[in-house]
């Protein structure tokens, strides 16, 4: 068989991410803010584009409705800007890279510092502030030890409303029925949450009184006692500098309240005011919720934040009819990636009110009767309603916020893991969760639960669950193990 040079043809199929489609992606992820920037880099880099100003009223549509026209099953975040999105291959210059894209630059959503990249420190001109590493803000590590200690559910919804609601020294000034009623919560449950977060460190936040900070701290150092429990009751008449009294109340001897008084003045009275003072930014919906006259729900995406622009064709047409051949280029890529934008836009909104609807569909109960009706739901459940992948899911309701009579949530809070059940129905997380708790609770010394124990008691109850499943909640619940718990039934009361 002779070797040689020969033609040959093959067919083959491949996703090229080109520049739009990062965009198109990255755009489907912004939040309002994000969105409405790089509409504004658009505006100042492509003359054909312009702001509308037109009074036209909301998207809206009812909760419980799905799209005409479904974009295909399995669709990913590519598939937003495949067909009808952009211009036919080879119809035009979108098929090159345009003059407007920066790799990793403003096209991107990503501002890169000046100089960077560069391969000479003689052009780096970035600033010694640049250089130096920030410390995370108080609420961001709170909210680190809150993933940590309340994996998903009613728990972890309730904490990251108490961060939010934070003064500057940490310190929590609503009152807890308030916040119980705001959430559609039980009063015994949010200050149950209260109470686990008071441990978190710093020592001492959600503390509702300079009293319960300093109590909060006394009984990480194991010296919450009776006597240091009277004079902290009593910490009027320590300013008042009455310890004939607090001798008295706190039944110690002059030697013992001194020690005392040093303990409390080495505490934090402001468990927050050590740590970087960042204002909350306001946090501005992407979808408005309302209810209708029937009972059901209403959404309509926030028209303050949405960004809406048009594309100058009458420009176009006026400066390309005397334009030479080079500028004709241009405005032909101009035209090109303004066209792109506008459907874009357009793709995200109705992508964003679509997922939206699905999520207050499914979370029907939670609104109408408070946080401990959430379902379990995950980005499977939403996809294959709506169509779409589950890394679209995902990305659209990633940094998305909804406002809802309940109050601004994101929407990413209304995923919760499930277990399966033995006769094919599912179950919360946290059901599961308050069921082992409560289960433990019910011991007797004679009688305590293995985890081995505890899975065979809910798999009667028809909860399909592993035995490494329930010690891991186990101890996210700070439920000690069976050895342990042995140990200290055994002791005498």
């Amino acid at each position: 068989m002779a070797l040689g040079p020969r033609l040959e043809f093959r067919q083959s199929q491949m996703l090229v991410m080109t520049p739009q489609l990062r965009q198109a992606i990255k755009l489907l992820q912004f939040n309002n803010l994000e969105a409405a920037a790089f509409v504004e880099e658009e505006l100042e880099r492509n003359p054909l584009l312009e702001r509308d100003e037109r009074e036209d009223g909301p998207i809206e549509r009812p909760a419980i409705d799905q799209p005409e026209k479904p974009i295909a099953e399995g669709a990913d975040s590519a598939d937003l800007v495949g067909a009808g999105t952009l211009p036919e291959e080879g119809a035009g210059p979108l098929d090159t890279e345009f003059d407007g894209y920066e790799a990793y630059g403003a096209a991107d959503g990503i501002r890169m510092p000046a100089g960077a990249g560069s391969t000479s420190f003689d052009t780096d001109d970035r600033d010694l502030a640049d250089l130096v590493e920030t410390r995370a803000s108080l609420r961001d590590h709170l909210s680190a030890q809150l993933r940590l200690t309340f994996p998903d559910g009613p728990d972890r919804l309730i904490g990251a409303y108490l961060i939010a609601l934070l003064d500057p020294a940490a310190r929590l000034g609503a009152e807890p029925a308030a916040i119980a009623q705001a959430l559609g919560a039980d009063l015994a449950q949010v200050e149950a949450v209260r109470a686990r977060m008071m441990a978190f460190d710093p020592t001492g936040c959600f503390a509702r009184s300079l009293a319960e900070c300093l109590a909060a701290q006394l009984r990480e150092k194991n010296r919450f006692d009776p006597a240091m429990e009277a004079l902290i009751d009593n910490l009027e008449l320590l300013a008042r500098r009455d310890h004939k009294r607090l001798l008295t109340l706190c039944g110690v001897d002059w030697d013992d309240l001194q020690e005392m008084i040093a303990e409390i003045r080495a505490l934090d009275p402001k468990p927050g005011a050590g740590w970087e003072v960042t204002a909350l930014p306001p946090v501005i919906p992407d979808v408005l919720m309302r209810p209708a006259p029937g009972g059901d729900w209403i959404l309509e995406l926030n028209p303050e934040t949405l960004p809406r622009v048009l594309v100058n064709e009458q420009f176009y047409t006026r400066i390309s009819r005397q334009a030479s051949r080079e500028d004709k280029t241009f405005l032909s890529e101009k035209l090109a990636t303004a066209n792109w934008l506008v459907k874009s836009l357009q793709q995200r909104a109705q992508t964003i009110l679509k997922v939206s609807a699905e999520i207050v569909q499914r979370q029907d109960a939670f609104f109408r009767h408070g946080v401990s009706h959430l379902r379990p739901l995950i980005l499977r459940d939403v996809a294959e309603v709506v169509s779409l992948h589950e890394s679209t899911v995902s990305r659209v309701t990633a940094n998305k916020y909804i406002a809802t009579p309940r109050g601004i949530f994101e929407l990413k809070y209304f995923f919760t893991n499930a277990i399966a059940g033995s006769g094919g129905e599912t179950h919360s997380a946290e059901a599961v969760r308050h069921r082992i708790r409560a289960l433990v609770g019910a011991e007797t010394a004679a009688d305590i639960l293995s985890d081995d124990a505890i899975v065979a008691v809910l798999r009667k109850e028809g909860v399909d669950i592993a035995r490494r499943t329930v010690a891991k909640y186990r101890e996210a619940l700070r439920i000690p193990s069976s050895v342990q718990r042995k140990r200290e039934k055994a002791v005498p009361a």
